[in-house]
């Protein structure tokens, strides 16, 4: 049966503008880490992909490593794309990365010319692409010098390999830094995609103001803590929680933080969302976030998180309250 989208798709989505550039991300964007891998179900997987790009989430975001295992992320999107959505390509805005490692040996990890250029390729290759929308530097490399890796970023434009480049969990200095070398090169820096969240605070401050003084897009990844901000934990563990078997979220993380998740989830009780929901829209109320970054193991948790979008506004009374309880010191 062949894919015909919600002619609707874009009248509910919120877009915003990525930093001082054209392009407009929605809201809510859908990321590939860990639950679109050779590990699940392509049926499911498209389930997901389409359900989002029916209701306005018109932006993926993947990485060369996302999986598990590394790459499949890439491999089953390529063949969602080709088998529903190649119609709509210009419809969408397709992200992936490079800078953790890959491949065995010394050019397979980090911040080289030849591990980007050769990890985008590979990349188009999984996903059956001309080019990206956008590419990014993973992390920052304390060893390549940093001009070496952004005139890499800057060759990928100029070949046609992306659009527009990014970088991801930068601090403040090398923000700034990355941004001077790509405008010196003709090259802007598109967008910034730090980790944030209740939790992790550390894109307010000074990182913040990099984003807004130069006018670099930001979209924020992990908003709910790996699961933390979310309704799951209230009543304890489910046996059945990928917390058993996780390395990004412990059940010492998880018992020493329910207090707090307790008292913020009768705030976002308060505001007739879930705990979930009102995480998010605390990414978004930023003024430098343009997007932000979600995961999905199930349809609801996609339908959840665009539910977020209808209450986005929060009273300096409940932002006090917010703040009493992530820091009552």
């Amino acid at each position: 049966m062949i894919y015909s989208p919600n002619p609707d798709r874009y009248n509910t989505m919120l877009y915003r503008r990525v930093g001082n550039s054209g392009l407009k991300l929605p809201a809510i964007s859908l990321g590939f880490w860990h639950n679109f891998g050779a590990k699940e179900s392509l049926e499911s997987s498209k389930e997901k992909t389409l359900y989002a790009f029916d209701h306005g989430i018109c932006h993926f975001d993947l990485a060369n490593n996302y999986g598990p295992p590394p790459g499949s992320a890439e491999s089953v999107f390529g063949e969602i794309l080709k088998k529903d959505l190649l119609p709509f390509r210009d419809e969408i805005t397709i992200a992936t990365k490079a800078g953790w490692q890959m491949w065995p040996g010394p050019y397979g990890d980090f911040g080289s010319r030849k591990y980007l250029i050769a990890s985008l390729d590979q990349s188009l290759k999984r996903m059956g692409l001309e080019y990206v929308d956008i590419f990014y530097h993973h992390r920052r490399d304390p060893e390549t010098p940093l001009e070496e890796t952004m005139q890499a970023l800057d060759y990928i434009v100029r070949s046609g390999r992306a659009l527009y480049v990014g970088i991801s969990s930068y601090d403040a200095p090398s923000t700034q830094q990355a941004y001077d070398l790509l405008k010196s090169m003709g090259t802007p820096c598109l967008i910034h995609q730090p980790q944030y969240n209740m939790f992790n605070r550390s894109l307010e401050g000074e990182l913040h103001r990099v984003l807004i003084q130069n006018k670099i897009g930001c979209i924020t990844f992990s908003p709910l803590a790996q699961g933390l901000l979310t309704d799951r934990y209230l009543n304890g563990i489910p046996k059945d929680s990928r917390v058993k078997k996780s390395i990004f979220l412990t059940e010492n993380q998880v018992e020493e933080s329910m207090q707090k998740v307790t008292q913020l989830h009768q705030i976002a009780k308060n505001r007739n969302q879930k705990l979930s929901q009102m995480a998010l829209a605390f990414n978004l109320r930023l003024d430098a976030v343009s997007s932000v970054l979600i995961g999905a193991s199930h349809v609801s948790q996609i339908q959840d998180a665009i539910g977020s979008l209808q209450n986005l506004d929060f009273s300096a009374e409940e932002l006090q309250a917010i703040d009493r309880i992530l820091n009552p010191s």
